[in-house]
């Protein structure tokens, strides 16, 4: 069996600017606490959930992490 696709990828956007990205498991969590320091900005999923290790490597290559 492979490994859980359990991880999102996203960009986090005040309008159409892209001032965070990341990874993580809670995209509803997430867009929450970065709302406390970007009050007007939303999340917005990057393709589909994907293994934890593929969207590290995706992070990485974006030059998030």
């Amino acid at each position: 069996m492979g490994k859980p696709r359990d991880t999102y990828k996203y960009y986090f956007k005040i309008g159409n600017k892209i001032v965070h990205g990341g990874i993580t498991d809670d995209i509803e969590r997430r867009e929450t606490e970065h709302q406390q320091k970007w009050p007007n900005g939303h999340i917005t999923q990057v393709g589909r959930r994907t293994t934890e290790e593929a969207a590290r490597e995706w992070e990485n290559d974006k030059g998030f992490s």
